[in-house]
């Protein structure tokens, strides 16, 4: 299947509708697709990244019913091999093909495919190809999320290629983005889980794209965006500094003591008037809780105590707001342990890269005491106290 982007410019990927995690590791309740793109010049053809291997038949076979007949340049933006991994397969059918990369990019290939290192040309930011009438231009834009990444920008026709950048994990027949509210909430699931942790080097890629006219992205997973305003903007709000009044409560209980803490401590937010997000790790889409991170002032962990540490559900919550450096502020935690232990320093400890102001924890020994919950009390009105001068 290959669909018509614009005269001379196809869609030429696959959708993935039935994969339902990423990496082993990032769920995709949505699937996704890896996107390709065929743009013919008067002189010369391109292809602009390729697709999962496992796709590879399904891919050439687009190009036979598209009616391509001769590739010129592979580009690949992206080493990683859901973009990368068809490369081969691609130039056993046009070995005439030269696979264009960055500098960054080309060990990376070689390391991950079984390719010459004479198939691949090394192309510099800013450097042009010219296919006859159209010209494509190639911008570093690193850490999107691997160091190597670059995009392509279409001169004439003013279509960045970026990969993985502005992408989102979003199975759809639609070739542009229809339904805004379901892309954004893709789009935004996909910056959380993947690039929010190189937040301030996406700020300086964004800044480098404020050069280019751009009319139109199509991104390397989900639909591609004919009003590229909206995604912009999204990410100009993501990798800013502004956080909103918003607190998430990631939390886990083995037997109650913990549940009902955190459920006094969720119910006097409301009655403040604070928005709050719970997540009960014991039941709980990750990809929802790393969402919640993108923009949330303070996170306040829960956790019991288990053989004198955190709960393992726990332990992967605090892991993950680690690896993903969200721009929170504020952060605590609240627990219960039977009757000793170290729970709060070794939560703490494992979240090294949040740069937030600690409010002193709520620990209580087994349910849990009237003063416990004053403590509670106390930490609610510290939390309104500072999101009011947000």
């Amino acid at each position: 299947m290959f669909r018509k982007v614009k005269d001379d410019i196809y869609s030429v990927g696959i959708i993935d509708w039935h994969r339902k995690l990423f990496d082993e590791l990032i769920p995709l309740p949505d699937g996704t697709s890896y996107n390709s793109y065929f743009v013919k010049g008067e002189e010369k053809n391109a292809i602009i990244d390729t697709v999962e291997p496992d796709f590879v038949q399904d891919f050439l076979d687009n190009l036979d019913d598209l009616g391509v007949e001769k590739i010129d340049y592979i580009i690949s933006n992206h080493a990683e091999q859901d973009h990368s991994g068809s490369i081969p397969h691609l130039l056993e059918k046009f070995p005439e093909a030269e696979v264009l990369s960055s500098k960054k990019a080309k060990p990376m290939l070689l390391d991950l495919l079984d390719l010459d290192s004479d198939q691949i040309r090394v192309v510099e930011d800013g450097e042009t190809v010219d296919l006859g009438g159209r010209t494509l231009e190639f911008i570093d834009t690193p850490w999107v999320h691997w160091p190597e990444t670059m995009s392509t920008y279409l001169q004439e026709e003013n279509i960045l290629f970026p990969c993985d950048f502005f992408g989102s994990h979003l199975a759809t027949s639609d070739l542009f983005v229809e339904d805004h509210s379901e892309v954004y909430k893709a789009a935004k699931r996909y910056y959380a889980e993947i690039m929010m942790p190189f937040r301030m080097i996406i700020k300086k890629n964004l800044a480098k794209l404020e050069d280019y006219e751009i009319d139109m992205i199509a991104p390397s997973h989900g639909p591609i965006y004919d009003n590229p305003e909206m995604i912009l903007e999204a990410y100009q709000e993501w990798v800013s500094d502004e956080v909103k009044p918003e607190v998430v409560v990631p939390y886990v209980s083995m037997h109650g003591s913990t549940d009902d803490l955190i459920k006094y401590f969720i119910s006097r937010l409301i009655d403040e008037g604070i928005k709050v997000k719970p997540f009960n790790l014991a039941d709980v889409d990750l990809g929802d809780l790393a969402i919640s991170l993108v923009d949330a002032s303070t996170v306040i962990f829960g956790s019991p105590t288990v053989l004198t540490g955190p709960h393992p559900s726990a332990v992967y919550a605090a892991y993950l707001a680690n690896v993903l450096k969200p721009k929170t502020r504020y952060a605590s935690i609240i627990g219960s342990y039977g009757w000793a232990g170290r729970m709060t320093d070794k939560l703490l400890e494992l979240m090294p890269n949040l740069k937030v102001e600690l409010y002193d924890p709520v620990v209580a020994k087994g349910h849990g005491a009237e003063e416990d919950y004053q403590e509670i009390d106390r930490l609610v009105e510290e939390v309104k106290a500072d999101l009011e001068n947000l």
